[in-house]
């Protein structure tokens, strides 16, 4: 039998939210104490949780009513669309030449051709869902799909080219002694290709054991038999793994065609490492550096307030003891005899 679904049981309001968020107010405090010097990126993080979600909420509350497939389908390519953003703007700390001609197309193409049809068939077939369209089913999946294959792109990419720029030595004396760009290249492929899907492979051998994954836990606090949610997260998690090894070769086998070039010559001059925050975000940096200003104060005032109570205790228990030693000193009646406490013989 079911278990009750949440809707019966416990309403969710803001409320809830605002108190699960003092969790995050937590961290950012124990980062200005210790200053980790992460708590505005937490603030950023959570802020954009937040925003997102409630936005994603909305938009998927009116997509599930109309049920429309070209609906369903506009949302996995803006799901696909962000996660490229995502990856070319935030995460990927190296980039190859021309964004807008080469990078951003390859990593869009690189995400479509790996979620769009393993969800597709996934849904159909392995969820035996007949309208594969269903948006209850099809754009959760294509969400998980999308978040997966985000680490596993960044993480080839990003390899490569930093082998390509601190290995160069090994892949030009491949090239020079008659071996072609993939042969050259295949060693560093097979290396991030195997850094990429090394997580994946992590989660899998985990689960159950060790750790009850979120969409298990979803499905049974939605009122899913726990039978049922297991059997859901095989399911996913073999989309999961095979999303991630799609995307990442699509990735990394366009990027080795673009640093190294039809002619087998290691391109350095396309490899950039520069961050692309500024192209289009003065008003988001400007109010990233108030938030930084801002955070500034409050970790001196906390840090101020920190010191202020350490000295009151250490004073506190400074008198504390002086005032023990001076009654020890008065019962023992050195003080008549003209003797302190320090000048009082050791006791045998």
């Amino acid at each position: 039998m079911d278990s009750p679904s949440s809707d019966e049981g416990t309403e969710l309001t803001w409320l809830n939210v605002a108190l699960a968020f003092g969790f995050i107010a937590f961290n950012v405090i124990f980062s200005y104490v210790f200053d980790l010097g992460v708590g505005v990126s937490l603030l950023v993080a959570a802020t954009r949780c937040v925003v997102q979600l409630a936005i994603v909420g909305t938009l998927l509350q009116k997509v599930f009513e109309t049920d429309n497939p070209w609906a369903v389908a506009g949302i996995a390519f803006l799901l696909n669309l962000m996660g490229t953003f995502e990856i070319v703007v935030n995460k990927s700390k190296k980039r190859h030449q021309n964004m807008a001609c080469h990078f951003f197309p390859s990593v869009l193409f690189s995400l479509l051709a790996s979620t769009i049809p393993i969800s597709i068939i996934g849904v159909r077939f392995a969820m035996s869902v007949t309208k594969f369209w269903e948006p209850a089913q099809y754009i959760p999946v294509v969400g998980m799909l999308c978040g997966s294959t985000i680490n596993g792109v960044v993480v080839s990419i990003t390899y490569i080219l930093k082998e390509m720029q601190e290995n160069r030595d090994r892949v030009e004396m491949y090239l020079a002694f008659g071996a072609s760009r993939s042969e050259a290249c295949k060693p560093i492929l097979v290396d991030a290709l195997r850094i990429a899907l090394t997580p994946t492979i992590n989660q899998m051998s985990v689960l159950g054991i060790i750790s009850i994954p979120g969409m298990m836990t979803g499905a049974i606090l939605g009122g899913s038999s726990v039978e049922r949610a297991a059997k859901l997260q095989m399911i996913i998690m073999f989309f999961l793994s095979a999303s991630t090894a799609l995307a990442s070769i699509c990735s990394a086998g366009y990027t080795i065609s673009v640093v190294v070039d039809r002619e087998h010559r290691i391109r350095q001059d396309r490899i950039y490492s520069k961050s692309l925050y500024n192209f289009s975000f003065s008003l988001t940096s400007w109010g990233l550096s108030a938030m930084v200003g801002l955070s500034h104060k409050v970790r001196n005032v906390i840090r101020n307030a920190m010191r202020s109570l350490y000295k009151a205790l250490v004073g506190g228990f400074a008198a504390k003891d002086n005032a023990v030693r001076g009654a020890r000193e008065e019962s023992g009646g050195l003080l008549e005899r003209g003797l302190s406490y320090e000048d009082s013989p050791p006791l045998n």
